[in-house]
């Protein structure tokens, strides 16, 4: 009996303190790109002990690193926008072969039915999605008061 419950709290433990660390990532502030550059010059300076010269090095150093590491990330963001949008283009493709399949198989008042059915289906969906994107918002503003 004491295993069990040692246990039931060690996995209540693990789960707070894994949504604890989601939290504090979602709470912290976006830096500019001057700031990491300063954040990253003040602490390398503080742990090595560098000169002014060192410290202007490595700025720029650092400065170069930033401004490729960002433009990376913004490329990686528009290959993203691509994707989906090349996977929606696919998906609506398929839609349309199913579709024309459904229609040489079926009688026009069952197309007619199973179309019905199908796009009853779809705006569901979409009311659980918005649903569940409301409740996110909801959740993030009070988590912010």
């Amino acid at each position: 009996m004491k295993k069990v419950i040692v246990a039931a709290l060690l996995v209540i433990g693990i789960t707070a303190f894994a949504q604890e660390k989601e939290g504090i990532r979602a709470k912290r502030e976006k830096l500019t790109t001057e700031q990491k550059v300063d954040f990253q010059v003040k602490k390398l300076s503080k742990d090595l002990d560098l000169t002014a010269e060192q410290t202007k090095s490595v700025q720029d150093l650092v400065a170069n690193q930033v401004k490729k590491r960002e433009s990376k990330r913004a490329e990686m963001e528009e290959n993203k926008e691509k994707k989906l949008a090349e996977m929606k283009a696919e998906m609506e493709k398929e839609q349309a072969a199913v579709s024309a399949d459904m229609k040489k198989i079926l009688t026009p008042e069952q197309f007619a039915k199973w179309e019905k059915i199908r796009e009853e289906k779809k705006d569901n969906l979409k009311e659980k999605m918005l649903e569940r994107r409301e409740k996110i918002k909801t959740k993030e503003l009070l988590e912010t008061k």
